[in-house]
């Protein structure tokens, strides 16, 4: 789908506020209520606006730890991976997962209370999924920047 400049104002807006009414967003970016309207329904259709939630600020939510989890495996036959994403869907505490490129195979973000629940989480992970080679956790200490919101592309 192409976006044009008016839909990347209104993607802001709802980045930075998904609750704002649309007659609001409408009038930020220069349109009345309805095309406003018909433009975030095309965008929901396509699949650009995924879905519109509340943040959390992790503090406040009794999850102030953010730890940084690089795993290596030496399996990677579709049952490990299986068992791979099974166990960690299994965990909410893990926020995210990625496939890496390079020499850390998954790298993970997971937010917790504090260390003593971090190692509880560890536990559970290596025991629902066998055959990681090394796990190693890096706790951050302060949040430069954090933002969900994507910048228009160049």
């Amino acid at each position: 789908m192409k976006l044009d400049s008016i839909d990347w104002a209104i993607l802001a807006q709802l980045q930075r506020d998904a609750a704002l009414p649309i007659q609001a967003i409408g009038e930020r970016v220069g349109l009345s209520t309805n095309p406003c309207w018909r433009r975030i329904k095309r965008m929901e259709e396509a699949g650009v606006i995924a879905r519109r939630v509340a943040l959390l600020d992790p503090v406040m939510a009794g999850l102030p730890t953010t730890v940084f989890v690089a795993i290596r495996t030496t399996r990677h036959d579709p049952e490990w991976l299986k068992a791979f994403a099974d166990g960690i869907a299994s965990i909410p505490e893990i926020l995210e997962c990625h496939r890496m490129a390079g020499e850390v195979d998954y790298l993970m973000k997971i937010a917790v209370r504090d260390i003593a629940h971090y190692d509880r989480i560890y536990q559970r992970l290596i025991a629902a999924v066998p055959g990681l080679s090394d796990v190693s956790s890096t706790f951050s200490m302060e949040a430069m920047k954090a933002t969900t919101a994507l910048p228009r592309p160049a």
